[in-house]
């Protein structure tokens, strides 16, 4: 695998973690009964953004970059009131994650050049990584802000990080 491809995947997955982690300490602040709410009826709820996480997540890394078989059925993400616990979500996502991160490691700058289509959309599995990390970032930022929405508190994502320090040269 050629430099920028071993480092694009790592950046990947770096921003994946960063992500999954931000979204395990909005699930510590939740109580179960806050997974399924919704802020009004045109929004989806806690629980329904992480199926549709998984859902994407499977259906652009699993089966498109990893050449399994499409099996989503995404209009059931946002159907769902209930069906699974807080703890089932999480473990699920985790789960989806691990697989996902697995698969971007194994691909090679072949595959990540090569041009799929997934979703009626055609992408090289660069374009497909791209797709999922800034997703998977769009739907932690809803998660995050439901849940400050719902707990009235910073969720201190980056309380152990000086932010203000300046950039080197």
């Amino acid at each position: 695998m050629s430099d920028f491809s071993a480092d694009f995947t790592t950046q990947a997955i770096y921003r994946l973690d960063e992500s999954t982690r931000m979204v395990q300490k909005c699930f510590a602040e939740l109580a179960e009964e806050d997974i399924w709410k919704r802020p009004n009826p045109a929004s989806n709820s806690v629980g329904n953004l992480i199926l549709h996480l998984c859902g994407n997540i499977t259906q652009y890394i699993l089966s498109s970059l990893g050449e399994q078989e499409d099996r989503r059925q995404r209009d059931a993400e946002f159907a769902a009131r209930e069906g699974y616990s807080k703890a089932e979500l999480l473990e699920r996502l985790v789960h989806t994650l691990e697989q996902a991160t697995a698969t971007i490691r194994a691909a090679d700058a072949d595959s990540l050049a090569r041009v799929r289509s997934v979703q009626g959309f055609r992408f090289s599995g660069v374009g497909i990584i791209l797709h999922v990390v800034e997703h998977y970032s769009y739907h932690t930022g809803q998660i995050a802000f439901w849940t400050k929405m719902l707990k009235d508190k910073d969720l201190g994502f980056y309380a152990d990080f000086d932010l203000n320090t300046k950039n080197e040269r």
